[in-house]
């Protein structure tokens, strides 16, 4: 009942904060950017919040659990670096052409076409990786779901049926308090929702900590891994080995340079895919995703969403070693009781969720999920819908549209894109169900690498260069990239290439993309 308890209080709040803020919208614009008024702070903890998704409440600490080192942080580099150029390139124009969709700048630049190409690129890229990471919101609510009713496993279909009605509950939440509220309602929950994740992962760490035998300090943990392993294959306390808490890694074989490149694109966590793969996929997520940019434009100017951005890029590295302390504990905690984990390693922090934590702790962490969940997911649906009125509603179907029709169809749309992303939510359960090895942080973020990379191009073409690139070069341009990205994927998965790790998707499209555009001259 305490769990229950915890769970009704955050709805409560959610629900009651989407209809304090949602009592004066008449507009698109206090719809999607909040009339610009708010501070810089909220702006912040709404970007942690959405970044925190379900992908790395889960995913984060499975890779601590599986890799039992800190490599992962080293995106951390590329993350802040790619915050920096957001801020100081990106953002100053968006305030200038005054744009509640961020393709409109690219009209401005250079005509509609490649606006539109770009808007719909968006559409199609948000939908699926707001969908999948959707997913991953499912996976605790379906291990509670099968706690309570006393099973240990379902059928397949009986699974993905369980997940279907897991994801349409958060969307469904999650779509009330965003058409309520608009953007506003989307930040102040996304507050709320930051402080509930904390205080969550930093109790379970404690707990955590405090059930390892010895002592329970951060020591006695590395000491339980070295034990644990012993003389495997995969000692981290040994020097040939990765060791405990290392955190770079140059990629180096010691095989020549030949070797070292085929490591270095093949391997995610590098300081080559820091430096480069990580920046270039952080100014496509944070710079060219109408997701991420709205909250920097709810600012009253550029300089307070620069100040925002850069700011969750310096506490974003912090953030990911808590997570990754915290699955490194869970194989200690696992390794001392002599516990099975999970097969499925995207299941290891729920399980423990579910089945090891006190009441109320355990309600408590039900809520930091699905408010990590539902943050990014409202973001998502905010942006579609908004991108959706502002690019196509309004400038293709109905350009005498009134602020009182926008707002209807901004709101219609937000229900129409919940329903698509349950739809893909649900196919990404479906393949998770028949693939149990599958990892989780390479799906949520890799599936940018495919698109983002051909978007990034042309946004770097507009902001870098004055005479180049125009509709038909950049639709061309956005091909190619896209082209460029999938060959090499599947050269890779052939054994014709080496393979190419996700970080390094978004920089070759990017490339590909600004190179082709720059071989045609504006108009």
């Amino acid at each position: 009942m305490l769990d229950i308890a915890v769970i009704a209080a955050y709805f409560c709040a959610i629900f009651g904060i989407g209809l304090y803020v949602g009592r004066r919208q008449d507009s698109l614009e206090s719809y999607a950017l909040g009339n610009r008024s708010l501070p810089w702070w909220a702006i912040l903890a709404s970007i942690i919040a959405a970044e925190i998704s379900a992908a790395t409440f889960l995913g984060t600490p499975g890779e601590g659990f599986a890799l039992r080192n800190f490599t992962y942080v080293q995106l951390g580099i590329g993350t802040l670096l790619g915050r920096i150029v957001v801020g100081k390139l990106f953002l100053k124009p968006y305030y200038q052409y005054k744009v509640v969709s961020i393709y409109e700048y690219l009209e401005k630049r250079f005509g509609v076409t490649t606006r539109r190409w770009a808007s719909v690129t968006f559409l199609i890229s948000r939908v699926l990786a707001s969908g999948t990471r959707l997913f991953f919101a499912g996976i605790l609510l379906v291990l509670a779901y099968m706690f309570l009713v006393g099973r240990e496993s379902a059928t397949p279909t009986e699974t993905v049926v369980i997940y279907i009605g897991a994801l349409t509950l958060i969307t469904v939440a999650t779509a009330v308090y965003t058409t309520l509220g608009g953007l506003k309602a989307v930040v102040w929950t996304d507050v709320l929702q930051a402080s509930i994740l904390f205080i969550a992962v930093f109790t379970t760490i404690g707990i955590l900590l405090f059930s390892i035998k010895g002592g329970g300090s951060w020591g006695d943990a590395w000491n339980t891994i070295c034990a644990t392993l012993g003389n495997t294959d995969y000692n981290p306390c040994k020097v040939e080995h990765l060791q405990p808490g290392k955190v770079f890694d140059w990629g180096v074989t010691g095989q020549g340079l030949v070797a070292d490149v085929k490591n270095i694109l093949a391997s995610e966590y590098t300081l080559w895919s820091a430096f480069l793969g990580a920046t270039f996929l952080t100014m496509a997520t944070h710079g060219t995703d109408q997701d991420m940019v709205q909250r920097m434009l709810a600012a009253r100017d550029s300089k307070t969403g620069t100040r925002a951005v850069i700011l969750s890029g310096i506490l974003d590295m912090p953030i990911v070693l808590v997570f990754l302390s915290c699955g490194m504990l869970l194989f200690v905690y696992f390794a001392v009781n002599g516990i099975a984990p999970p097969e499925k390693q995207i299941e290891i922090f729920p399980y423990f969720i579910i089945h090891y934590l006190p009441a109320g702790v355990r309600g408590l962490l039900v809520a930091a999920l699905l408010a990590t969940a539902m943050g990014s997911l409202s973001t998502a649906l905010n942006a579609l819908a908004t991108t959706a009125t502002r690019d196509w509603y309004r400038d293709v179907f109905h350009p005498d549209a009134t602020d009182a029709q926008m707002l209807r169809a901004v709101r219609l749309l937000t229900v129409g894109f919940a329903v698509l992303l349950i739809a893909v939510g649900a196919a990404t359960a479906w393949y998770s169900v028949m693939e149990p090895t599958v990892r989780i942080l390479p799906i949520a973020l890799g599936i940018f690498g495919y698109t983002y990379g051909s978007l990034l191009g042309i946004f770097l073409l507009g902001m870098l260069t004055k005479s180049r690139g125009n509709d038909l070069g950049n639709v061309l341009a956005m091909l190619a990239g896209f082209a460029a990205v999938i060959a090499l994927e599947l050269l890779g998965r052939y054994g014709i290439l080496p393979p190419i790790a996700f970080p390094w998707r978004v920089t070759i499209g990017t490339a590909v993309t600004f190179l082709v555009g720059a071989a045609f001259r504006s108009k």
